[in-house]
């Protein structure tokens, strides 16, 4: 029997030692959901400590692991390469005790990654882990910011979402048991040119809210775009419109955009006659 298998069989033993304790660490950012499942998922089936970094105040970087507790991350692909907000996280993580740690990573997008996996394992090597299992999942669309992207049809969000579901049983397996050198993600394409020429431009010059604009006669002022954007970057004038920070915070997750109950809100007017998706949308 294989050593990691023996490891899994010991850890699924009851035992007072392990009983009360978590063995394992999961990170995750998500901005419409679909990364947040995968998080949530993992972590009810494995009884993972989840840490959500979205807000920055609110980041807690230094960590003193307890014997035996692995290392999750979990996160979206933006433009082919992982979000700029999960890589300064990961870059200021301070974990004394980091070696020798079991370390996975789940990544979710709409089709391919590119290189995004590979820049994130040397974003957790300068850090100190080790990424010994990376998995991607391909979950619905949501980025339409581009005159060639669109979310998916009704019918592919579910066949993808189904598709993944059975994905991530296998994957929780794979890291209930510990096991190692596992690679199981989707590059596609041209993968390098399109993490390190597209991307690059695509993170440095288009991940900006300044472009979101609000009609003011069709905004109900709910208040939903403020209370789902991940960052905290969006405030209300005094009108109770949304007003977007321009700070530098925003990921361009789009999570304002597509929660919006009335379609008031638009990236420029190229999503005008876009659709809308979050993770358990209900479609208008």
């Amino acid at each position: 029997m294989r050593l990691s298998r023996v490891r899994c069989f010991l850890e699924l033993l009851p035992s007072r030692a392990n009983k009360h304790s978590t063995l394992y660490m999961l990170f995750c950012f998500s901005g419409t959901g679909n990364t947040r499942w995968a998080a949530q998922t993992i972590a009810q089936a494995l009884d993972d400590r989840l840490v959500d970094i979205a807000d920055r105040h609110q980041w807690q970087t230094d960590y003193n692991l307890a014997d035996g507790e692995s290392v999750g991350f979990c996160f979206p692909v933006h433009g082919w390469q992982p979000p700029r907000i999960f890589r300064e996280f990961v870059s200021q993580l301070r974990i004394s005790n980091a070696s020798n740690r079991y370390c996975y990573a789940v990544c979710t997008c709409g089709d391919s990654i590119g290189k995004a996996m590979d820049m994130f394992q040397n974003d957790v090597l300068a850090v100190g882990f080790r990424l010994t299992a990376a998995f991607s999942l391909i979950m619905p669309e949501s980025y339409v910011c581009l005159p060639f992207m669109y979310t998916d049809t009704v019918e592919r969000e579910h066949e993808k979402i189904s598709v993944s579901a059975k994905k991530l049983d296998g994957i929780i397996n794979i890291i209930r048991c510990r096991e190692e050198n596992h690679r199981d993600i989707f590059e596609g394409p041209m993968p390098w040119t399109l993490t390190h020429i597209v991307g690059a431009f695509f993170n440095r010059f288009m991940i900006t809210d300044k472009p979101f604009t609000v009609d003011a006669d069709v905004c109900t002022h709910c208040g939903l775009c403020q209370k789902v954007c991940p960052t905290a970057n969006i405030t209300r004038t005094a009108d109770g419109l949304p007003s977007w920070n321009c700070n530098g915070n925003c990921t361009c997750c789009l999570a304002c955009y597509h929660h919006c109950p009335v379609h008031a809100i638009n990236y420029r007017n190229i999503t005008r006659k876009r659709g809308q998706y979050f993770f358990g949308i209900k479609h208008r």
